[in-house]
């Protein structure tokens, strides 16, 4: 007698947004660096060979193509993870006790992920801080965009000069949740087959 089918882990709609998203992520990252090296706010380039674009011009080209999928793709996620209830299943209802438990058994290499259908406290916080982030660059990078058009975004973020911080800030954690993601995914194959294949 055949097994049943193992049960579902991710929806397809969460693993079309979830590749989809990557997939803006991946172009932008690399185009921003090439914009960046335009106009250095720090003391410091990105090498050529890790930027994507050539010249100015055709990375603010890839930017904001990339930008238009990660806006309309997020909304989609947003709305999808709402409507269905997964929003409020998955990631709340994260208390500090358990959140800190969490925390210990993750950098102690000893953190559970038998049941990929639920979240621990680690994922839950890191999921909920990269959405905020994503939020964050939208808005700051609408700031640098068109820096007239929104003046009230812009007084809030302090101003022009301070977009670019904060957009900058939040492309370091981007980047930085990007390579522990990558990393957790590698050491734990099963959730990368389960966001592939769903089950």
């Amino acid at each position: 007698m055949p097994e049943p089918p193992s049960p579902v882990v991710h929806p397809l709609w969460l693993r079309i947004t979830h590749w989809l998203n990557a997939l803006a992520v991946l172009v932008m990252v690399p185009s921003g660096w090439r914009i960046y090296n335009a106009s250095p706010l720090f003391g410091f380039s990105f090498p050529d060979g890790i930027t994507l674009g050539g010249w100015l011009a055709g990375a603010l080209l890839w930017h904001f193509a990339a930008m238009w999928l990660l806006f309309a793709n997020g909304l989609v996620y947003l709305a999808l993870n709402l409507t269905s209830g997964r929003w409020k299943r998955q990631f709340f209802l994260l208390g500090l006790k358990e959140l800190f438990a969490d925390l210990g058994a993750a950098l102690g290499g000893r953190l559970s992920h038998a049941d990929l259908r639920r979240y621990n406290a680690v994922q839950k916080l890191a999921y909920l801080l990269i959405v905020a982030d994503l939020v964050l660059l939208v808005l700051s990078g609408l700031v640098l965009w068109k820096p007239v058009q929104f003046p009230l975004l812009r007084t809030l973020l302090g101003d022009y000069e301070a977009a670019r911080r904060v957009h900058f800030a939040g492309m370091g954690f981007l980047v930085a949740f990007f390579a522990v993601h990558l990393t957790m995914a590698l050491l734990f194959p099963r959730t990368l087959l389960a966001m592939i294949r769903g089950r």
